[in-house]
């Protein structure tokens, strides 16, 4: 067999031609491998980023469900508005979890913020939400938004009209103040027979027990409707609305009435207008011997 013929070497422009080819196949390649490696590293981080929402993801949904933890305001002084660096429970917060005394110091916190306005006309009325400091499980912030929440419901006291309500906060003018109360102040501040059960308006103050608000009442089976109710009523004395009594067995309890006391033969309502028209009883009292005995079961200590 004759030697295998070497290719003559090429010169001049085609030798240009060739390294400008051999250079283009060069970067080409090397494209495509950076193409490679961004698409693994995307997919890298998604993979990753997956695991960590793994545990807040919605299933329902199939996005981030991230719970936000409630505003904190610590207890102390009176007038302390500053916030805390540890979180504390909401209003809805359950007799387990919160912590009170049967007397407590008097002491308030006031929540800070502005609300909107809540009616559509009517005399506006501005308001501030307190929380008295011995009370622990039981944020401020919270506690003043469900307020609000319950002032504004569009079967409360401003669907008629006459009332339009605004949460203002600490310094600011005030119609009324809202305090969440311990039952030994709940006496001392509403001026009438002490019972330390029952809640109270007195001038342009309106008293929550705490012990009620933590507890509720036997005849309410939902212990967030009788939240609203509560609300409704003290506040309801602020606008100059007096008791009620139940119009008929089986029929709704007016929200004036002392359902705190019993139904006597009514049924639960929180709203003072139920499908937006105001639900009234004849005038009257019921008497306080409804009131447990011995309300100590309803201290936490």
């Amino acid at each position: 067999m004759s030697a295998p013929t070497r290719p003559r070497p090429r010169s001049g422009a085609a030798a240009r031609v060739d390294a400008r080819l051999l250079a283009r196949q060069r970067m080409l390649r090397r494209r495509r491998r950076t193409f490679l490696l961004v698409v693994l590293l995307v997919a890298v981080v998604v993979v990753a980023v997956d695991l960590v929402q793994g545990g807040t993801r919605d299933p329902r949904h199939g996005a981030s469900a991230v719970a936000k933890s409630p505003s904190t305001v610590p207890s102390g002084a009176p007038v302390s508005h500053h916030h805390s660096a540890s979180p504390t429970p909401s209003a809805s917060a359950s007799a387990e979890t919160v912590r009170y005394p049967k007397d407590g110091s008097g002491k308030f916190v006031t929540a800070p913020g502005t609300s909107k306005v809540y009616g559509r006309s009517g005399t506006l009325l501005r308001f501030q939400v307190e929380v008295e400091t011995d009370i622990k499980g039981i944020d401020v912030s919270a506690f003043a938004d469900r307020v609000v929440a319950i002032l504004g419901n569009k079967q409360g006291w401003t669907a008629g009209g006459d009332w339009r309500f605004q949460r203002v906060g600490p310094g600011a003018s005030a119609d009324f103040v809202l305090h969440l109360v311990t039952p030994g102040t709940r006496d001392r501040m509403c001026h009438d027979d002490p019972d330390g059960y029952t809640s109270c308006r007195y001038e342009d103050s309106v008293m929550i027990n705490v012990s009620r608000w933590v507890h509720g009442v036997p005849y309410y089976k939902n212990l967030d409707d009788y939240r609203d109710y509560a609300i409704g009523h003290e506040v309801g004395h602020r606008l100059g609305h007096g008791h009620q009594l139940c119009p008929g067995k089986g029929k709704k309890a007016p929200t004036m009435q002392q359902q705190t006391l019993g139904m006597h033969g009514c049924v639960p309502n929180p709203w003072p207008y139920p499908n937006g028209k105001l639900y009234q009883g004849p005038e009257g009292d019921y008497s306080q011997a409804d009131i447990p005995k011995d309300p100590s079961s309803y201290y936490t200590g």
